[in-house]
């Protein structure tokens, strides 16, 4: 049996559009104030593209900065692996425009689509890829315009989401002291109806009857998802944890997808991690769905959490349902 390569993270980028949307400004569209959405959610702005800026775009400005920060070009690269709900277009992928938007000569690559689990979906599977030995650097991105699927009417969805995104470069690491060390996936389609966008696929194709609906925006069951999302993730996270016989208090970094704050805290409260652990950016970003845990990454950064040998815990739940944990220590 092929003896497996560890893999790290060498390499971090991010990228929000500078417009912003305040709470103050949802004031004006819906029924709303900053108190509600604040002890609801716990988030105050979120960052919105512009018109005609696309989520390849956002991907774009992650990964200059991620390939800037290795020191490496764009043709340097083997694949290049993009988990995203919002792609530009249903087909060429998103990850065929960031290659020529790059030039990325000689790279291959694909989309992902896991929602707001999609960045550590994506994750995975560029591991696999460096891991096996068949390429030596995998540049992953969780990327969203969320805005291009809201609708502005919807108190529900439009006080949450925000666009952004984050690129991480992948590469064997020199040995088993740093890199990924175990995670954990699942999907259940029995939670589909909660959380999903009906209108735009095959069954539903795009009419003046499925956007008379409003059958293209984001459709959601906000108390299935948060009851779902605060039992998934603890128990995943729970699960990788024991599987490696680590205490939740023994993590440096841990670094949830941002969909709540109240589901954050409830999870590191079960887990007994040390408040200093959590990392919790949401209030200045709202949920970017791929793009929060690379997002967090650079918060947790800059907080000084992130540090050769780090241990850390990615989590995540999205639509789906899709949920997924990943255990790592930081590499550089």
């Amino acid at each position: 049996m092929t003896q497996l390569q560890r893999v790290k993270i060498s390499a971090l980028g991010t990228y929000v559009p500078p417009r912003l949307l305040t709470n103050a400004d949802l004031e004006k569209l819906v029924d709303t104030n900053d108190q509600w959405i604040m002890e609801r959610v716990g988030i105050r702005e979120r960052h919105l593209v512009d018109k005609g800026v696309a989520t390849s775009d956002l991907a774009v400005e992650a990964a200059k900065k991620a390939l800037a920060e290795r020191g490496i070009e764009a043709s340097d690269l083997d694949a290049i692996v993009v988990g995203t709900v919002t792609p530009d277009m249903f087909f060429p992928s998103t990850a065929c425009l960031v290659q020529h938007k790059l030039g990325a000569k000689n790279v291959w690559g694909f989309d992902l689509s896991a929602a707001c689990s999609a960045f550590v979906y994506a994750l995975q599977a560029g591991a696999q890829f460096v891991a096996t030995g068949s390429h030596k650097k995998v540049l992953v991105i969780g990327a969203d315009v969320m805005s291009s699927i809201i609708d502005y009417t919807d108190r529900a969805t439009c006080v949450i989401f925000g666009d952004g995104a984050g690129a991480v470069l992948l590469e064997p690491a020199e040995d088993d002291s740093v890199g990924l060390i175990d995670f954990v996936h699942e999907v259940d389609g029995s939670g589909g109806c909660s959380l999903y966008m009906p209108g735009g696929g095959s069954l539903n194709p795009a009419s003046h009857e499925t956007v008379d609906k409003k059958m293209h925006f984001v459709h959601q069951d906000g108390g299935a998802v948060f009851k779902f999302a605060v039992r998934k993730m603890a128990s995943l996270c729970e699960e990788i944890l024991k599987r490696n016989n680590i205490k939740g208090s023994e993590i440096d970094a841990f670094i949830p997808h941002q969909a709540n704050k109240r589901i954050i805290t409830a999870t590191a409260d079960r887990l007994n991690m040390r408040p200093e652990a959590v990392i919790i950016n949401i209030e200045q970003y709202g949920n970017t769905t791929a793009a929060t845990i690379p997002l967090a990454m650079e918060t947790a950064r800059q907080e000084g959490k992130l540090k050769k040998g780090s241990l850390v815990l990615l989590a995540s739940v999205g639509a789906g349902f899709t949920s997924g944990a990943t255990l790592l220590r930081w590499a550089y």
